[in-house]
C-alpha cells in the first residue's frame, strides 16, 4: 500500500499544481471572482490531501495495518469526490453537485482521524 499511496499522492500533487496554474493563467479572465476562488479552494484541498496521502504511505510502511490503509483510501475518495465536485461547481455544473461534496469532506476528516488512531495504536 505504501508505494500505491505514495504514487497516487505524487500524481494528485502534480495535478493540483497544474490545476492551480490553469486557474491563475486561463480561468482568471474567464470566471467570476467567486467561482475562481472556489476553483482555487479545490486545488488547495487537493494539494493538502496529496501530502496527506504521502503521510499515509509513510505511516503504512511504519505502522502497517487497517487504519493506515483505510486512511489512504479515504484520502483518495475524498480527493475525487470533494475536489472533483468543487472543481465542477466552479466551472458551472448543476448545483446539485454541491449535495455530493460533503461526502468527500467527511472522507477527509475520517482519513485524518484514522491516521491519528493508527499512530496511537502503534505506540
Amino acid at each position: 500500500m505504501d508505494r500505491l499511496f505514495f504514487g497516487v499522492g505524487a500524481v494528485l500533487g502534480a495535478v493540483a499544481v497544474a490545476a492551480g496554474a490553469f486557474g491563475s493563467h486561463v480561468l482568471e479572465a474567464r470566471l467570476e471572482p467567486e467561482r475562481l476562488a472556489t476553483f482555487e479552494l479545490a486545488a488547495r484541498y487537493q494539494m493538502y490531501h496529496a501530502l496527506a496521502l504521502l503521510a499515509a504511505a509513510w505511516a503504512a510502511d511504519r505502522w502497517p495495518g487497517g487504519g493506515t490503509t483505510a486512511a489512504g483510501w479515504l484520502f483518495i475518495v475524498g480527493a475525487l469526490i470533494f475536489c472533483g465536485t468543487v472543481y465542477a461547481l466552479s466551472l458551472g455544473s448543476p448545483r446539485w453537485f454541491g449535495a455530493i461534496t460533503p461526502i468527500g469532506g467527511v472522507s477527509f476528516i475520517a482519513g485524518w482521524l484514522l491516521l491519528a488512531w493508527a499512530a496511537k495504536g502503534s505506540s
